[in-house]
């Protein structure tokens, strides 16, 4: 066979591969080509009828080859008809059946753009930025406008971008291999923000072709769709700056910080029962924060998301702001009217598992990709979700990469990492033998282990300041101490242990509190071990839980004093405090992601109280030092008395060093008269806060402003103060001035 023939041979199976959407390398023959002493252009556009090159001379009609296929080649590389079109893009026209044109400029003319050090990175595990090389990215190349996709999908055959812009036709763009890294490139020309696609996959093994949404996509259509969108001019500008400088030179660890966790789609809505805009969320949610003292707002999810009843917990866009609510500069704009307020903002995310749906990550490229192959390592049952392989290089890049994207992008404070129990054991929630153990014979997730260790180095380093708080059920050790002391690395951690006691505690009628006492002092023993926050989060007023007021006994009057003594126990407990939307102002029924809340509440006296007390503990829990400086550490707690259970009394002294504050809890409905407390200093105390009084809807028995020590000693103090006690209430006292 002579050379001719044998290049004819190979361009025809060429166009075989191509026509039956099997072609991985089209760059290889599509474009434009040497060929011996001649240039060859071929062109794939099964739409047109006829094809032409656009010269300095005018049209030059291709040969049309197969259906859809077209090709011209020169007489020599250059004449007086035809310049030099080797490393040039040069425009064609394109005629269809019904006779009209168009221009176009051929994607197999422009070569990949990723460089090998990328690629590296991601393959590495050490890419913390690569949704700024993957997904779709508006492009300009040698002055033509477009958009460059590239995917990981290592197990496939071919990928193909699809979209209206082809007819959802997996034929006419097939991206380029980029080799061994499994990643897949192309540029197409002439697209614009806002155009639909998705990639389609063929399965290099078995030929099975899946459609798949792009796994760095950052939009997406609005649900029950589930086409990823070329991104939006990102047009906003930030106004942020100074909250980001504070931020980095924040002390949280001796700083206040109260959160107000909430879901947008369901904190408030428009009067028609619809969601409510970003924009128009910030504009409500602002003025309310700041009324009620918190220093921090807790998004449950705002990822994409298809199924609302998930609340955003099985996400399936981790680089997209969820349209329900508007764009991603709406998203935007609602951080920055945050951060212009003073108020952080932290973001739930969710690197623990992902949903099955067929469009996104689970089974990618035909294979168990971002899963674990293992089914024993790879499904959460009680979900019905798949796990994350952190043993994949890919996969780490690919979640570090979603957890800086939210604070490089969209200037976050910091991620709620969810469900961290279910990443670091490999027998959660499974019973004997159905679980693999690690290479130790131990039940260790070992590289989820050293993923988030990873993780919490890399973002803290990147971005201090930032905040990484676990949610973490169990008592693994030091998950909030560095890494290079053998912690996680985590900044903080949820105290689950202290939420379930102080809950089964006051959920006890108080003539059987005494017998629960252990309840509520059990959490010192352990509360320095951590950096800890206090939550009273979502989970606890869902799934035939109740909402807190309604776990509270007794009558009225009581449930609601059971309630506003909860929250100031957790107010003058050491650790930071979280609370979620509806509890402060007692909303009775169980929350409800599909409306808003029920805010006519407000109309009662009793709501009232509870929200004014709410306001009230967070401007004194931020004013005075000594309930906010030392949360961490146990010299800024100190016990005056943790053993009078006959009572259901306890009574402890809160410091910052130099200051101190007296707090005093009394759980039963019976005041209790001339009792007596040990203070470490003589003179005059006042009430600082008393949760009984007639503002929060109390019976108003206080102390007043004026209570004078005497010399007798108490609790291991030289003198003492003779209180009376209100009912379900906590007092705090402070010392002001000397004897009155």
């Amino acid at each position: 066979m002579n050379n001719s023939a044998s290049i004819k041979k190979v361009l025809d199976d060429d166009w075989r591969l191509l026509l039956n959407g099997e072609h991985h390398d089209p760059l290889r023959f599509l474009g434009i080509h040497q060929q011996e002493n001649r240039v060859r252009l071929q062109v794939f556009r099964p739409s047109a009828s006829r094809v032409f090159l656009q010269t300095s001379a005018g049209l030059s009609q291709l040969e049309q080859v197969y259906e859809g296929c077209f090709r011209w080649i020169s007489d020599h590389e250059e004449n007086a008809n035809h310049e030099p079109l080797l490393g040039s893009h040069p425009e064609m026209v394109q005629e269809n059946t019904d006779g009209s044109r168009s221009s176009f400029f051929d994607p197999y003319t422009f070569f990949p753009e990723i460089d090998n050090d990328a690629l590296t990175g991601f393959s590495a595990g050490t890419s913390w930025q690569a949704y700024r090389i993957f997904g779709a990215h508006r492009r300009c190349i040698d002055g033509i406008e477009g958009v460059r996709f590239s995917v990981w999908a290592p197990n496939a055959g071919r990928v193909s971008v699809v979209g209206d812009f082809d007819g959802w036709d997996g034929r006419v763009y097939p991206m380029q291999s980029r080799g061994g890294s499994g990643v897949w490139e192309i540029f197409i020309p002439g697209l614009d923000q806002y155009t639909l696609y998705k990639y389609e996959i063929r399965n290099r093994d078995s030929g099975q072709i899946l459609i798949k949404a792009d796994p760095f996509g950052q939009q997406f259509e609005l649900r029950p769709n589930t086409a990823s969108v070329v991104n939006g001019v990102n047009k906003f500008e930030w106004h942020d700056q100074s909250w980001l400088d504070k931020r980095s030179r924040w002390d949280w660890l001796h700083s206040p910080m109260s959160v107000y966790e909430l879901h947008l789609g369901s904190w408030q809505r428009d009067e028609g029962g619809g969601f409510l805009n970003y924009r128009e969320l910030a504009s409500r949610l602002v003025p309310y924060v700041k009324e009620l003292g918190f220093t921090h707002v807790q998004l449950m999810p705002v990822t994409e998301h298809p199924f609302d009843g998930s609340w955003g917990y099985q996400v399936t866009g981790y680089f997209a702001p969820t349209r329900r609510f508007g764009s991603a500069d709406d998203f935007r704009y609602l951080v920055n009217h945050c951060h212009e307020n003073n108020i952080g903002v932290l973001l739930d995310w969710v690197p623990a598992h992902f949903p099955r749906d067929e469009h996104a990550l689970a089974n990618f490229d035909g294979t168990a990709l971002f899963e674990h192959d293992d089914p024993q390592k790879g499904e959460h049952r009680d979900w019905g979700t798949l796990i994350f392989n952190y043993g994949r290089s890919e996969v780490k890049s690919f979640l570090l990469s979603s957890a800086f994207f939210w604070l490089d992008e969209f200037h976050i404070d910091g991620l709620r990492v969810d469900a961290v129990a279910s990443m670091i054991y490999l027998d959660y929630s499974r019973d004997e033998g159905e679980w693999t153990p690690n290479k130790y014979g131990g039940r260790e997730n070992l590289e989820a282990v050293d993923f988030l260790r990873q993780l919490n180095n890399v973002l803290h380093e990147q971005h201090p300041g930032a905040l990484v708080i676990a949610e973490e059920s169990t008592s693994w050790p030091m998950v909030s101490r560095p890494v290079y002391l053998g912690g996680l690395g985590f900044s903080m951690k949820w105290n689950m242990g202290w939420m379930n006691d102080t809950l089964a505690y006051f959920q006890e009628d108080p003539i059987h509190r005494p017998y629960h006492h252990d309840k509520l002092t059990f959490s010192l023993l352990y509360a320095f071990t951590e950096n800890f926050v206090l939550p009273f989060s979502h989970d606890e007023v869902v799934h035939g839980k109740r909402s807190l007021l309604n776990r509270m006994p007794g009558s009225d009057w009581q449930r609601f004093a059971n309630l506003r003594l909860l929250y100031f126990y957790m107010y003058t407990h050491p650790g930071k405090k979280l609370m979620f939307m509806g509890s402060e102002f007692a909303q009775g029924n169980e929350w409800n992601h599909d409306k808003a809340l029920d805010w006519q509440l407000l109309d009662f006296s009793f709501q009232q109280g509870v929200k004014k007390l709410v306001a009230d503990l967070n401007h004194l829990y931020r004013d005075e030092t000594a309930l906010h400086r030392i949360d961490f550490g146990e010299e800024g707690f100190q016990w005056l008395d943790c053993h009078d259970h006959s009572q259901s009394v306890i009574s402890f002294l809160r410091r910052d060093g130099e200051h101190f504050v007296v707090v005093i809890l009394n759980f039963t409905p019976v005041p209790r008269h001339d009792y007596r407390i040990g203070v470490p200093e003589s003179g005059c105390y006042s009430e600082l806060l008393n949760s009984d009084s007639i503002y929060y809807r109390g019976s108003n028995i206080s102390n007043g402003t004026a209570i004078n020590t005497q010399a007798v000693e108490c609790m291991g103090q030289p003198c003492s103060l003779s209180l009376t006690l209100p009912p379900l209430a906590g007092i705090v006292l402070k010392k002001h001035s000397e004897t009155r």
